[in-house]
């Protein structure tokens, strides 16, 4: 287990938040490095003043270190700091990551992340979008992301769980201090089968002023956004605008043009945010960034090369993916035909054209347009597959 000391250590300097605490990462390798750097070296690093250089030589180790190691053992949770390979891949691309998170539950390495917010009081109509998207996302193998907040929060955890998916919840407090109270309960089963995520201290309340700050690790952690009922001041459209400066996709559910709910979601439409029915529009839209896999996958380009020269993808593909792949074409054809002639639901025809990209069988095209790959030949690909199965 990595010594922790260090990184509560340069946290722990006035004047090093997110960003520069990254910059100096990034620089030196640890923190260890930084602690021990010459003051001229930490005066190359950007928004290193002579005086925060000063501080970062004069550290100090904080006191209460030892019994915040021991609070995380006692109730099995665990840090992850910044260059832990268990670190969210897609977190660790925004411009102001946590330096460390603490887990209760464990993190999925490059799970691939839908996050799904809304109103904490919502309407029937609401809470059954939210439930019926996370439990179709989940059952397509995706991550959902939310804060546990009362209303669509709950809907988009509770959805996933129920269907035996992964879900991550990020508080806007302490490990210790779960809010709201009254979701202890769905806080527990979220770690059983996913994680609760806290970037403040253990024992932090929920101050008001943590919640743009947990917003944006929410969407940071995700893909994209779906937005699911938002009032026109809503705080989910904080984390649709931390979405979007973060370069994620941002949805947003329709609703009743006579409901002030929807008045934020229909906002975000007209702004260009992609409009969500049901979760294959979501997947035909993050698929191209899942088919990429996490940063440190070899380019897709590569991948490409490395198909043609094993001469074909590798089969293995079971009857239903052998059912959609018979549907298609050397050219483009729409999700919604694909469907119709696999006789299957659009939300499950999503889910396996997201399985056939993986595997290398599908291109997808813009517009939610599918086809054989190019590089290889569909007779041969179908006659594998039949063996296969």
């Amino acid at each position: 287990m990595e010594n922790l000391t260090p990184w509560f250590t340069l946290k722990s300097v006035p004047g090093v938040g997110n960003l520069l605490f990254k910059r100096l990462i990034d620089r030196f390798g640890s923190p260890e490095k930084v602690l021990s750097a010459a003051r001229s070296d930490l005066l190359g690093v950007q928004g290193i003043s002579d005086t925060l250089a000063s501080a970062i030589r004069a550290h100090k180790t904080p006191d209460n270190i030892e019994k915040v190691l021991e609070t995380c053992a006692r109730k099995a949770i665990s840090i992850v700091p910044l260059t832990d390979p268990g670190y969210p891949a897609l977190l660790r691309e925004i411009h102001d990551p946590p330096p460390y998170l603490y887990v209760w539950g464990k993190l999925v390495p490059d799970a691939g992340c839908i996050s799904i917010v809304g109103s904490r009081s919502p309407t029937r109509y609401g809470l059954s979008m939210a439930t019926q998207l996370s439990g179709e996302l989940a059952a397509m193998g995706l991550c959902v992301a939310s804060g546990m907040a009362r209303g669509i929060d709950t809907a988009a955890h509770t959805g996933a769980l129920d269907n035996n998916g992964l879900t991550y919840a990020v508080l806007g407090s302490g490990l210790c201090r779960i809010y709201p109270p009254e979701n202890m309960e769905l806080a527990r089963r979220i770690a059983g089968q996913g994680a609760v995520i806290s970037e403040f201290p253990l024992f932090a309340e929920p101050d008001a002023h943590h919640f743009p700050l947990r917003n944006r690790l929410i969407s940071g952690l995700s893909l994209g956004t779906i937005v699911v009922e938002a009032a026109a001041r809503s705080g989910s459209l904080i984390t649709a605008r931390l979405a979007m400066e973060q370069g994620r996709e941002v949805f947003a559910v329709p609703g009743s043009i006579t409901s002030f709910k929807s008045t934020g979601a229909h906002g975000l439409l007209k702004q260009g945010a992609i409009l969500v029915e049901k979760a294959s529009d979501v997947i035909a839209e993050i698929s191209p960034r899942l088919a990429a896999g996490p940063a440190t996958a070899p380019a897709a380009s590569d991948r490409a090369d490395e198909n043609k020269h094993a001469g074909k993808p590798t089969p293995g593909l079971d009857t239903d993916e052998v059912r959609v792949l018979q549907t298609l074409e050397p050219y483009p054809v729409h999700i919604d035909e694909i469907a119709q002639k696999a006789a299957m639901a659009p939300g499950k025809t999503a889910g396996i054209l997201l399985q056939l990209e993986l595997k290398g069988f599908v291109t997808q095209e813009p517009g939610k347009r599918f086809l054989i790959n190019p590089d290889v030949a569909r007779a041969d690909l179908v006659a594998d597959a039949r063996r296969e199965t």
